[in-house]
Order: structure tokens, then sequence, then C-alpha cells
């Protein structure tokens, strides 16, 4: 069973999918109507399609990040984290936008935001213990967690500020400012997409940061297995 669900077979499996997404997609998007038909709201538009093939293109981008990473900056990404990426990935992306679970499945959403949360709030944890290269100076477990926590809460901001421009440039729904029907929000109801995924991250961020704290202050280790190594 681990000879199956490796690293290698989960990262193929992904990698597959989403390419086959991009060939599903741009056929798509050939006889895809430019508006929404009133008489069938579900049926998806030229606009939909072409969110979702910006998805997979960088999705399949983002599938190399961790090689070319650990090649240029020589370090090494533990198999754990690569996994949660990869998954992540899948989850986010083909479950997500190519099989419309955003909208099928309540609180998809919300569930990968706390989920991506926390996964960057161990990646802060890496990014810090690779910058503190002075062994003579010893970081508190407060400081290491506070770190954390902020920066993942600043890819959060960074992630919403993408969602944003990127509807704004190609006409896009990522931050559902609209219904699936096209139907325009107003008023809070347009901000509560944003503010939630906001609000998740940092209770994902939080609960990584208390359990990252906890693991440096009284030495339980269970931070270690999630951590970026620097190559000797």
């Amino acid at each position: 069973m681990d000879k199956i669900f490796n690293r290698k077979n989960i990262s193929a499996f992904v990698f597959i999918t989403l390419l086959l997404s991009v060939a599903f997609i741009i056929i798509k998007i050939i006889f895809a109507p430019s508006s929404v038909n009133l008489l069938d709201e579900t049926v998806r538009i030229k606009s939909d399609y072409t969110l979702m093939l910006i998805q997979c293109i960088l999705g399949l981008v983002a599938m190399f990040l961790p090689a070319l990473l650990s090649k240029n900056l020589k370090i090494e990404i533990p198999n754990n984290m690569i996994i949660l990426y990869v998954v992540f990935l899948y989850a986010a992306i083909f479950l997500g936008e190519v099989r419309n679970f955003y909208y099928d499945i309540p609180h998809w959403d919300t569930i990968l935001h706390g989920f991506s949360g926390a996964m960057i709030g161990a990646l802060g944890f890496s990014v810090i213990s690779l910058l503190n290269k002075s062994k003579s100076v010893k970081l508190s477990p407060l400081f290491v967690a506070l770190f954390s926590f902020c920066f993942a809460i600043t890819l959060g901001v960074a992630w919403e500020i993408y969602e944003y421009s990127f509807d704004i440039i190609l006409g896009l729904n990522m931050q559902k400012f609209a219904t699936y029907d096209g139907t325009i929000l107003i008023g809070q109801a347009a901000l509560g997409d944003t503010m939630k995924d906001l609000i998740v991250d940092c209770l994902g961020a939080g609960v990584m940061s208390v359990i990252g704290y906890i693991s440096l202050k009284y030495k339980k280790h269970w931070i270690e297995n999630l951590l970026i190594k620097k190559v000797k």
C-alpha cells in the first residue's frame, strides 16, 4: 500500500489529471456559450472554462516548484510536505474548479483555506529555521510561532490580491462576488467570501502556530517532519 501511495505516484497521478483537464477545457472553451443561458443557468460559459484553464496551467507549473527550489536553493523538502502540497493542488484545482466542488460541496473552499493556512504556517517554521543561520542566537519558541503565523497570513492576503486582480483583468469570479448563475452580489454579501477566506486562513495558521510552539517549547518534535532543511 505504501508503494502505491508514495510521493512519486501521487505526483504523477495529479500531474496527468491536470494535463488531461487542460486538453478537455480547451475543447470546452471553443464550444461554450459566451453568456449565461437563462433557460439553463447551470451551463458553464467561456469565462468559467477560462478560469479552469488558468488554474490548471498554474497547477502544472506549481508541480515543478518543489524540485526547482530544492535544486536551486539546495534544500531538502520532506516527503510529507510535498504530498500535502500535491494533494492540496488536486483538491483545489481539479476537484474545486474542474469538478465544481466549490459550488456542489458545502464549505469546500473554507476547508481548503483552513488546510492551506495550516500548511503555510508549517512552511513559516521552515523559513525562519533556514534564515536563522547563526547558531549563537537562539530564537524563542514564541517568536518563531508568531513569525510563522504572520508569514501564513501574509501569503493568504497575497492570494486574495491575486484573485481580485485576475477577476478584474479577465472577468473571472475567483472571489465569488457572483453566484453560480451570474447574479452579482452587493454589500457585505460580495465581501463574504474574501473575508471568510482570510478568517479561516488565520484559524488554520493559528492552530499550526500553537502546535509548533508547543513542539518547540516542550521538545515534542511534532513539527520536525514538515521542516525544510538545508542540504550540507
